[in-house]
């Protein structure tokens, strides 16, 4: 094993839901993602549909049982002294599949090592281990600050207030928004609301009708709470491209951290820059002269690094046109620019 130190430090990640799939809606999952010598450990897997243990929305109790456990404070959860890294966000059962490592002390030094996919009580180092990855070697006192910090920190804040003029549109993005593991509220007037009750808000939704004026009444009211939620305008009142754009707004992940960094689109064209390899779908959604929705799924593959050029069939996307792009860590909206 290399005595060469990596640094450890951890950086809000996001596991984006969705609520246009088949089946049941993906839920939303906002976490802590390992950040190892300065990259997020999860983007060195590939496109791992995971989360780490360090979840925001998990009580206070057992986000503190998970730091604890990392320090070495408990005894492993798994045979052999192995920890889980990253499981299955819906359930996170070991059933389902989940990276584990063994998490040792080797002197005055943490070392994780010996990363697999298991299944089961025992993982199959030949046939599954991750065998690109670690071992590393942290410094303690780097490694434990950084986790401690964590029960210091404030969680996110997951909650969205809804505003606008379109009572049946608000009701089913709410609906939508509280199926994947998102509160919603939805208000015109916040003028009395009690600040602890504003503070608890991540992001702010206004319909295209909202009047200017109502408007700044709403942001003033955050104002004068000292809450600092991000104002969204909503592209279309299409649901599932209303949820991606306040998820978008949600997403505490640093901008070089991201899977998904850029996207436009011209009627003919969409430009989408990628900041590590994993699996984009990509989604027209167009309003009709009759405001009634239609969607198309343009792309569903995996896409290296880069900036990325995909054609557009300028016929189906006639009149008001957005796009969203998906990924298991983030989702990225944009409406079609002509």
């Amino acid at each position: 094993m290399s005595a060469a130190y990596a640094t450890f430090a951890l950086a809000p990640a996001m596991r984006a839901g969705d609520v246009a799939g088949a089946g049941s809606p993906q839920l939303h999952r906002d976490f802590m993602d390992f950040v190892v010598d300065g990259r997020p450990l999860l983007l060195q897997l590939a496109d791992l549909d995971a989360v780490s243990p360090l979840a925001a929305d998990v009580p206070p109790a057992i986000l503190g049982a998970q730091v604890r456990s990392l320090l070495l404070e408990t005894e492993p959860p798994l045979a052999d002294g192995r920890f889980v890294v990253y499981a299955c966000p819906e359930c996170e059962d070991l059933a389902c599949g989940a990276v584990t490592a063994i998490i040792e002390r080797s002197g005055d030094d943490i070392v994780w090592r010996d990363f697999a996919w298991q299944t089961g009580p025992v993982p199959d180092l030949p046939l599954n281990g991750y065998h690109g990855i670690g071992p590393f070697r942290f410094r303690a006192e780097e490694y434990r600050a950084a986790l401690e910090r964590l029960l210091r920190d404030e969680p996110p804040r997951r909650r969205v207030l809804l505003v606008g003029a379109r009572a049946a549109v608000l009701g089913k993005l709410a609906a939508a928004l509280r199926s994947i593991g998102i509160g919603a509220d939805i208000a015109h007037d916040v003028t009395d609301a009690i600040p602890e009750e504003l503070a608890a808000y991540g992001a702010v939704a206004f319909g295209r009708a909202v009047p200017e004026a109502e408007r700044a009444a709403v942001r003033a009211a955050f104002g004068r709470a000292h809450a600092h939620p991000v104002y969204v305008t909503g592209l279309a009142p299409i649901t599932p491209l209303l949820v991606a754009q306040l998820e978008q707004a949600l997403d505490r992940t640093p901008p070089g951290q991201r899977r998904l960094t850029y996207l436009s689109a011209s009627p003919d064209e969409a430009r989408l820059a990628v900041g590590a390899t994993c699996r984009v779908r990509l989604t027209a959604y167009r309003l009709d002269r009759l405001h009634r929705v239609h969607t198309q799924e343009v792309l569903d593959t995996v896409l290296d690094p880069g900036p990325h050029r995909i054609p557009l069939d300028e016929r189906a996307l006639r009149g008001e046109s957005f796009l969203v792009a998906r990924t298991t860590g983030g989702v990225i909206t944009t409406a079609v620019v002509r």
